[in-house]
């Protein structure tokens, strides 16, 4: 009975400090100082799934892969933002960046958050310009012998600035090796 109220006592305390650094890293990023530069930044959202996560700006990490938590280095460039409460929501953050060309890794969660799909791209981000990452499945009729139509439908991207598509990144399924990566498609 004591060695299990002792594994509860340390349970308890764990999930306090990760509560606690969750909390201080929300604080941290509510705090970030909008400045007359920072205004003029387009703001990068990606939705979509239940859960999608900015890995990197160019070579600044944002939300590390294993433990999924905002990296400091990205707090204290000033290009997170939070997109709700805190950062227990889906899809908390998003970014503000300077404009000119980025390149941008997103890993979205379409079936669970054990299984990423890696996204990455090279953009000219253009100053006071929202853009969102939206990862859906292409469920258009899919033509082709019954082993290709009993594929699962292709996971898209669509890179939107404000309401318009203006990038398209899909990953059709291959039957043979059950693998595939994301290629741009034309509008």
């Amino acid at each position: 009975m004591g060695k299990f109220f002792g594994q509860l006592v340390v349970t308890g305390v764990m999930l306090a400090s990760l509560t606690a650094c969750q909390t201080m890293d929300t604080k941290r990023i509510k705090n970030v100082k909008e400045t007359e530069s920072t205004k003029k930044n387009a703001l990068i959202f990606c939705a979509g799934p239940a859960h999608c996560e900015f890995e990197r700006l160019d070579q600044l990490m944002i939300i590390d892969a294993e433990h999924h938590k905002v990296q400091r280095a990205a707090i204290k460039a000033g290009i997170v933002r939070l997109n709700g409460q805190s950062l227990s929501e889906p899809n908390p953050v998003y970014l503000s960046v300077p404009s000119g060309q980025h390149e941008v890794v997103i890993r979205f969660y379409p079936i669970s958050t054990g299984k990423s799909e890696r996204l990455h791209v090279i953009h000219n981000f253009k100053s006071k310009q929202e853009y969102s990452f939206k990862m859906f499945r292409d469920r258009s009729k899919q033509q082709g012998s019954l082993l290709d139509k009993s594929a699962p439908d292709p996971l898209c991207v669509d890179l939107k600035q404000g309401e318009k598509t203006i990038r398209r990144f899909c990953r059709p399924y291959n039957v043979l090796t059950g693998l595939g990566e994301f290629v741009e498609k034309k509008l």
